[in-house]
């Protein structure tokens, strides 16, 4: 892992906090409001406001942006965002895109040109920022980047798909061979720790339209659901959105063949997971649908 030291300043002077409700917030787009945000990260070490993450697959960084995602985001006042498959090294990015207005941009790419990569947005400097899981196959994908606030990590995660091949099967299996002992150990940290983004796996049959055709398919196989559940009844970790909405068919991500986006066909595949003092904050949680950035879409959670 490539850990980067980062100062503690804070960007831009304390300005006015959260105020409303997240379901506003989402529908902001095009009120001509450019509401100012707190510079600071909003958690029990640093204050009691609320904080707001936003996790996202951009399924490429620029697409998104051509798609609208930019001013979309001026609109969210969220504090930390989490970006991935950005698809993208830095110096193919311009200002926008590296340090949208109010936040400083961390990426961790992959050494492919065109593939994979994670980033995060954040208001504050982040104490210090972790590239990497420290397991060299995966680390070449940009699959892991966490970013540390004091007693807060926030992470943008990008679990492998294995939906190519058995091959990649077989290397998402290696994957989460591999990240589950990192899990346990930042269960045991005593730290708040959030992971946020694409899993690739769909947990319980809610979670997808189609459960019985899928039973055998990757992002739903016996194996995979049971490793996420191991996560959360045994080592502890929380589904942040399932522990707010028990509501069928709220899904994250559509094939973009059938109008399956229409019809509303769909996987829930992209998570705010977190140990459980951070998850018992949390307040409220939108999957925003009423644009398109990706074939994926925005999962907001106040905390």
């Amino acid at each position: 892992a490539i850990v980067e030291q980062a100062g503690v300043e804070e960007i831009g002077a304390e300005a006015a906090r959260l105020g409303p409700e997240l379901a506003e917030a989402q529908n902001a787009a095009g009120d001509g409001e450019s509401d100012e945000v707190a510079a600071k990260i909003h958690h029990p070490s640093l204050g009691n406001a609320t904080m707001r993450i936003i996790t996202l697959n951009l399924n490429g960084i620029r697409s998104a942006a051509r798609k609208g995602f930019l001013p979309w985001l001026a609109q969210q006042r969220a504090d930390i965002v989490c970006l991935q498959e950005i698809r993208a090294q830095p110096e193919d990015l311009g200002a926008d895109l590296l340090h949208p207005a109010g936040y400083t941009g961390h990426f961790h790419c992959a050494e492919r040109k065109g593939y994979s990569g994670v980033a995060l947005y954040t208001r504050r400097a982040p104490d210090r920022v972790v590239a990497g899981l420290g397991i060299e196959e995966f680390d070449r994908e940009g699959r892991y980047l966490q970013a540390d606030f004091g007693t807060l990590s926030v992470v943008s995660l990008y679990l492998p798909s294995g939906s190519a091949s058995d091959l990649r099967q077989a290397a998402k299996f290696r994957f989460l061979d591999g990240f589950l002992p990192h899990l346990e150990a930042l269960a045991r940290s005593g730290r708040d720790v959030l992971l946020c983004g694409d899993w690739n796996i769909a947990h319980r049959e809610i979670d997808l339209k189609n459960w019985r055709g899928n039973r055998g398919n990757s992002g739903f196989l016996p194996e995979e659901r049971d490793w996420l559940s191991d996560l959360f009844d045994r080592v502890g970790w929380v589904d942040v959105f399932r522990r707010l909405d028990p509501r069928p068919e709220q899904y994250t991500w559509w094939s973009n063949r059938g109008q399956a986006r229409a019809k509303n066909i769909g996987w829930r595949i992209d998570y705010q997971i977190a140990t459980p003092g951070l998850a018992a904050r949390a307040q409220r949680a939108a999957i925003y649908r009423d644009q398109h950035f990706s074939d994926h879409a925005p999962l907001t959670i106040d905390y």
